[in-house]
């Protein structure tokens, strides 16, 4: 997944998803990130992360400065990855959410759009109930932008259509034979 804004593209990993490469312009970027910041407001939550599934950050709205994002990017990740191991073991597709419940802080781990791993954290403040059915909501706003984003790129059920896909070996060995 490429990240496009002001200064050079973000290259995040997004390979090994089924989905390919996908390019954030900056306009989707923002949209992320709004639908992040309404997630968190609406269900009192401490901090939002989205990451890839290979436990890259793509965007995060919240108390950022109390984690270390990249260690909880990517633990995240693995635990998915370990959960779905577990699913299929039990004849399960995959485990689409996932709650963790601590003494003092909580976390809900989700699946969006086959794509994205949306992580909320939260404290007693705000309430499973209230965050699930929220998530629900935001899940489905981001699921919309990763379409835009597919159809906008040249996705084509999950495989990107790519000018180079009418070159055979042929015309490659042609082009450097002297």
């Amino acid at each position: 997944m490429t990240v496009s804004g002001g200064g050079m593209p973000r290259t995040l990993g997004y390979e090994g998803m089924g989905q390919g490469n996908l390019v954030i312009h900056q306009e989707d970027y923002q949209s992320i990130e709004d639908v992040l910041r309404r997630l968190r407001h609406e269900s009192n939550a401490r901090a939002i992360f989205l990451i890839d599934k290979t436990g890259q950050q793509i965007a995060a709205s919240g108390e950022l400065d109390e984690f270390d994002t990249t260690s909880l990017a990517s633990l995240t990740a693995g635990n998915v990855a370990a959960t779905d191991g577990l699913a299929k073991l039990i004849g399960e597709r995959e485990f689409s959410v996932l709650f963790h419940e601590g003494q003092q802080d909580h976390i809900h781990i989700s699946i969006v759009g086959q794509r994205a791993i949306l992580l909320v954290i939260f404290d007693d403040r705000s309430s499973l109930g209230l965050v699930r059915l929220r998530v629900k909501r935001a899940s489905g706003e981001m699921e919309r932008i990763f379409e835009r984003l597919s159809s906008r790129t040249g996705f084509a059920g999950g495989q990107q259509t790519s000018p180079f896909a009418e070159i055979t070996d042929e015309d490659i060995d042609a082009l450097f034979s002297e």
